[in-house]
């Protein structure tokens, strides 16, 4: 048995409303699992489950081989990390971090070690007599952390700790965060709707979606074979480009242009997914795009513009190529790499 289990866990609210259906779920000791999908798809709601501060409709959640259904939060020997920080105002550092520690009746001394020891990790040792208000926002994180930490948890389960941080900070943060992870070994579980945070942080990641896990897997496996629709448009960024087209005798017909041989026995009305990044320029290219915008980024530019139908297309290039707006870009696809899913059930065909 995995270090934690959902079999069937299904979530459903007085008024009718099903946030997670039938979820089952196996995560290693030690691992960094990601939630990830929009908001309201029911992540936070599979996550606050494992931690007891949801009941559970339907389905069996175990622990380190215990079955924690009917076990009280305070008992289920896990640590939240929330995304308001959940700290005590009137408390300094210390306090804050001691807390949970002295209502479990730990002896000084060993509260005093384990601060400490906490504070020292974090890089907070010199904040420990501050208040949370004297703090910025990424130092708050880290206390929110240490209190997580000092009660040493089977399992870290974090519920979008970094969506009030700025843009800098939150790179920073999530950095910290992985190594920390790597360093104390503790099994967790992160929510976020970034899936850019996601496909940093993950060792495994679950991607989300109307209480569903569309796909499971590394996040390299998730960008690289997408089984849906929406997991091919929510996974990568920019967004990937989705054009419409029928499939008939293994040959795509899409948008003025065809590809030959698929490797699906598939026929019928598709979408057709392209990756901006999985474009190159050639003379007599498949892709004829009207150039609207160039994007800088410094390593790369991000250039948007119109097909020959209006549809919006998006290609990324590198930083040093040069694109003027009204120009016209003559593309092909890189390697065969592209995705044709189903139209009606939005399912991976190729």
């Amino acid at each position: 048995m995995s270090f934690l289990d959902l079999k069937n866990v299904t979530k459903i609210y007085p008024n009718g409303t099903k946030a997670v259906h039938e979820t089952s779920l196996s995560i290693d000791e030690g691992e960094f699992m990601v939630f990830v999908g929009p908001s309201g798809c029911g992540k936070s709601t599979l996550l606050r489950m494992v931690a007891g501060l949801e009941d559970i409709t339907e389905g069996d959640i175990n622990l380190d081989g215990k079955l924690m259904n009917e076990v009280d939060p305070s008992e289920r020997d896990v640590a939240m990390v929330f995304q308001n920080y959940a700290l005590y105002p009137h408390m300094n550092v210390y306090n804050n971090l001691a807390y949970g520690l002295k209502n479990r009746g730990i002896d000084k001394e060993t509260i005093e070690q384990k601060v400490n020891d906490a504070a020292k990790l974090l890089q907070i040792s010199d904040y420990l007599q501050r208040k949370p208000s004297m703090l910025s926002g990424g130092q708050r994180q880290r206390v929110a952390m240490g209190r997580a930490i000092v009660r040493n948890p089977k399992i870290f389960l974090f519920d979008e700790p970094l969506s009030n941080l700025d843009a800098k900070l939150r790179i920073q943060m999530r950095l910290e965060i992985k190594k920390l992870q790597q360093k104390v070994g503790v099994t967790s579980i992160f929510v976020t709707h970034d899936q850019v945070e996601a496909m940093t942080l993950a060792d495994r990641l679950a991607v989300i979606n109307n209480g569903i896990i569309e796909q499971l897997g590394t996040p390299i496996e998730i960008y690289d074979n997408p089984k849906s629709l929406f997991v091919a448009g929510f996974i990568g960024s920019p967004q990937m480009n989705f054009l419409d087209g029928n499939l008939k005798n293994k040959t795509l017909s899409a948008e003025g242009f065809e590809i030959k041989d698929i490797n699906s026995d598939y026929e019928g009305e598709v979408t057709l997914g392209i990756r901006p990044e999985h474009l190159i320029e050639t003379e007599n290219g498949l892709i004829n795009l009207k150039v609207d915008l160039v994007e800088q980024l410094g390593s790369d530019n991000l250039v948007y513009g119109q097909l020959k139908n209006k549809k919006d297309f998006c290609y990324r290039c590198p930083g040093n190529q040069t694109i003027e707006k009204g120009s016209n870009l003559s593309l092909n696809i890189e390697n065969n790499k592209y995705y044709i899913f189903d139209k009606s059930t939005g399912k991976r065909v190729n």
